[in-house]
């Protein structure tokens, strides 16, 4: 059976306008300005809706109360159908820094979720860390932080050789450089990630294959002043610098609509991946000041719709869906189609997973339907409906 999606607005790789999508299995069959249904064929009327390719999380530690850290083959199906029911139908688990066996264990359990998932998409994994600097640790552990030259990484590459398809890690450190070949020679991409770097060591990094920023304004070197001299940090080398792309949490609380407004100014639609930064927490209800552990050991607490430290010195990841991120977005003067594309097809290109992010023939049937106030009311995964809020019979 096929289904037919016409939609007024159906966000296409640099345009939007009214067509029908008309998906065959698990893939895209084709986008057409005309279609006639054959009979068993069902037609889904998304008139007035934004129908989009479905989102891609390059940067997600858990969700629906489920961690990427835990090692757990179900934990991490359940992280990825609690954000499926939110429009994100590709995840790429997040590991946050632990002890290497324990990050060994977790990778393992990501690679046989991946093996088994049906539906949403399980596309490999994200290593942030553990080589991250403990002068950015944010609310990463700081005892599972390490140093490139002190420590045997390669358990982690040999857990999963053509899984890992992202790594954070600060370049400054001690072996950072080194190490950004290392990753980018067994095609990962390298990300800077909780750096204390200058604009200059920034730039040197880029030189060494790395090509993104984890978390842009989080966990990020500035601007600093030394005697006379002011000297640019990460921020300001991730805001400039064309070679990189940046991962934004545009939750509304880890940055206001003013730098989003500012990041999108500078970077423009292309150079953005719209990330959750997701905890276990998120894609899931929470109680107001309810205090939580995350599986690294860090107390976090849920207020005014994001996790803090207990100090309330620092935000300690989000509990946001992509859907929310593209709402803040357009709040933030993003043209609709412009903020999916950060959400979709730009994170999907990072780690190479061609066939996802766009609505094209060939492509995988992973769709989104949006309502007027950006809301996802209707999700396909892969050709499996996850969601359906529509109100609306299905006609076959």
């Amino acid at each position: 059976m096929r289904t037919v999606i016409r939609a007024s607005r159906l966000v296409l790789p640099g345009k939007t306008g009214a067509a029908q999508a008309v998906v065959e299995g698990d893939r895209i069959l084709g986008v057409l300005d005309h279609f006639d249904p054959a009979p068993g064929d069902r037609v889904i009327d998304a008139d007035g809706m934004w129908l989009c390719p479905g989102f891609v999380d390059i940067h997600v530690h858990g969700g629906g109360g489920y961690s990427a850290n835990s090692g757990s083959k179900g934990d991490v199906l359940e992280m990825a159908l609690a954000h499926a029911r939110m429009g994100t139908t590709s995840i790429l688990p997040t590991t946050l820094a632990a002890p290497i066996p324990e990050l060994v264990n977790a990778i393992d359990g990501i690679r046989r979720a991946a093996q088994a998932a049906d539906g949403p998409s399980i596309l490999g994994a994200h290593l942030e860390g553990p080589c991250l600097n403990p002068l950015q640790s944010g609310a990463q552990a700081p005892g599972s932080l390490a140093v490139p030259t002190e420590t045997d990484l390669s358990p982690l590459f040999d857990a999963w050789p053509e899984g890992i398809r992202m790594m954070g890690a600060a370049p400054e450190l001690e072996g950072g450089m080194a190490l950004g070949d290392e990753i980018t020679k067994k095609g990962i991409t390298a990300s800077i990630a909780h750096s204390n770097a200058t604009y200059y060591e920034v730039q040197e990094a880029l030189k060494h294959g790395y090509c993104d920023v984890t978390h842009l304004y989080s966990s990020c070197s500035g601007l600093v002043r030394v005697n006379s001299y002011r000297i640019p940090g990460l921020i300001e080398a991730g805001l400039n610098l064309d070679e990189l792309t940046v991962q934004v949490i545009a939750d509304g609380k880890h940055l206001p609509l003013e730098l989003l407004s500012l990041i999108y100014r500078c970077k423009g639609a292309e150079k953005i991946e719209l990330i959750t930064d997701g905890l276990e927490f998120s894609a899931s209800e929470l109680k107001e000041g309810t205090v939580y552990r995350q599986k690294n050991g860090v107390e976090t607490v849920y207020e005014d719709g994001v996790m803090k430290l207990l100090s309330r010195q620092a935000f300690a990841g989000s509990v946001a869906t992509l859907s929310r991120c593209v709402q803040n977005m357009v709040r933030a003067g993003v043209p609709v189609d412009q903020a999916v594309r950060m959400a979709s097809e730009n994170p999907a290109r990072r780690i190479g997973a061609n066939r996802k992010g766009r609505i094209e023939a060939g492509m995988d049937a992973d769709l989104v339907l949006l309502d007027a106030d950006l809301q996802p009311v209707w999700v396909m995964a892969r050709g499996r409906v996850i969601r359906d809020s529509l109100g609306q019979p299905l006609s076959d």
